[in-house]
């Protein structure tokens, strides 16, 4: 990954706004720290210092220079707190009191912070220190003041703590934002490899996964499943291509035979035969290109819930639809419904499955067998059930008759190998399941659906 198109990472630019947040943050602590440790202590010492002085300069106003002399002098003695600083200038500029060595020669603004050079302790030193500079009646300058020499390495500390703060924060930021983008590039350069095979039409590629289970892998795992999804969709595709190739040729051979033989003969009761069975092969045709129709339809459609379907009617009229084809065949139907089982879902779909299945029961099972119709209440889901007692399907041909035109039997089994296609499309339309079991002998087909 070069520097270009790290820039226009999203991992980077969200890291980058992390990072404005994060200093952000980090200002706004430092701000409330100063003002709690820093502004808040000199505005007192403000405070302190304009009593002192007002203090001081009523002594001066009431009782004279040498007064407010020995009142400075007892501020200092009496001082348990910061070190008092003060210094007193005649008109002239001579220093007549004063406990600093250096102060502003000029008077400027009344407040002066400024480092002040004192021999208050018996030694010179340097110390930090707010005063107030007034002038007093007959011309005499006032200097009244309080040490602050721990407030000021306080606040070099704070600025000092910003300054290494925000520079740490800006290369740890920019350092983490280029790893976390390299990291999260190698991931998604993964799933693009894995499109990239999918268009260019290598279908069995797959999304390598990490092992770390994290949201990533999550994906990946998401995707993969897509991707088998869509590999099976399209091998169905192709498969059922050829079965359509492979059902229509004979139809369409046995149509074109009828229709030459048609042509052919002047015969008025051949020409009749043969109209009947062209028509014959271009309804089975028909039939065929309508489940087809209707099985796509289902599978290309949303999962629908549908309404509250009454089983017990419905089942019924379903039993009752092929009860002649099974009194033909010397079979017997038996239902077993208890009344007022309802279930979710589409009546006319519901409908439809039942019927296929019957059918195909009735189709399958010899002449004198029987078919049974059940539904039941299980576990929170509904579950409907026909089962017969005919040849049955082998367990590893279960998964196989669910797909368009197989036949069980081979070629020569009656149908054209779509009921239970339509059956499956159906079932997943409505979200139910559908499984296939042994009814030792026969077939049991057991339908459940969410309750």
């Amino acid at each position: 990954m070069n520097l270009r198109s790290a820039l226009r990472s999203l991992t980077l630019r969200l890291t980058l706004v992390y990072m404005a947040l994060f200093s952000g943050s980090f200002g706004v602590m430092l701000g409330a720290t100063y003002v709690a440790g820093v502004w808040r202590p000199l505005t007192q010492v403000e405070a302190a210092i304009r009593r002192d002085s007002d203090r001081l300069v009523a002594v001066y106003t009431t009782d004279g220079r040498d007064a407010l002399i020995r009142a400075l002098e007892r501020r200092v003695a009496t001082a348990s707190g910061r070190l008092p600083y003060h210094v007193l200038v005649s008109p002239s500029g001579a220093v007549v009191a004063a406990n600093l060595q250096d102060w502003p020669e000029v008077r400027g603004q009344e407040w002066v912070r400024y480092e002040f050079g004192t021999y208050a302790t018996g030694a010179e030193e340097e110390h930090e220190a707010v005063a107030r500079d007034v002038i007093l009646p007959g011309g005499y300058r006032l200097l009244v003041g309080l040490d602050t020499e721990d407030l000021d390495e306080r606040e070099d500390l704070l600025f000092e703590g910003l300054s290494w703060g925000a520079g740490m924060s800006v290369v740890l930021g920019l350092l983490g934002g280029l790893i976390m983008t390299y990291a999260v590039s190698r991931r998604l350069e993964r799933i693009n490899r894995a499109a990239r095979a999918v268009i260019a039409g290598d279908l069995s590629g797959r999304v390598e996964l990490h092992g770390s289970d994290d949201d990533f892998d999550q994906l990946s795992a998401t995707l993969n499943v897509m991707l088998a999804r869509i590999e099976g969709l399209v091998a169905s595709i192709s498969r059922v291509s050829d079965n359509i190739a492979h059902e229509l040729r004979t139809p369409l051979t046995r149509l074109r035979a009828e229709l030459e033989e048609l042509s052919a003969t002047d015969d008025p009761a051949e020409v009749r035969a043969r109209a009947v069975g062209a028509l014959d092969e271009a309804a089975r045709l028909q039939s065929m290109f309508e489940a087809l129709l209707r099985i796509a339809r289902l599978q290309s459609g949303p999962r629908d819930a549908g309404s509250a379907v009454d089983l017990s009617p419905l089942l019924e009229d379903a039993l009752e639809l092929h009860a002649p084809a099974a009194e033909e065949k010397g079979q017997a139907l038996a239902i077993d419904v208890p009344p007022g089982l309802a279930l979710q879902g589409d009546r006319d779909l519901v409908f439809q499955m039942v019927s296929n299945l019957l059918d195909n029961a009735i189709k399958f099972t010899p002449a004198g067998g029987a078919i049974r119709l059940a539904a039941r209440r299980d576990a929170g889901a509904v579950e409907i059930e026909v089962a017969d007692d005919g040849p049955g399907v082998p367990a590893e041909e279960r998964s196989r008759v669910l797909e368009r035109f197989y036949r069980g039997g081979g070629r020569d089994a009656p149908g054209f190998g779509l009921g239970l296609s339509l059956v499956a499309a159906a079932a997943d339309r409505q979200g139910a399941s559908l499984r296939l079991e042994d009814a030792a002998p026969g077939l049991r087909v057991v339908m459940r659906f969410p309750g």
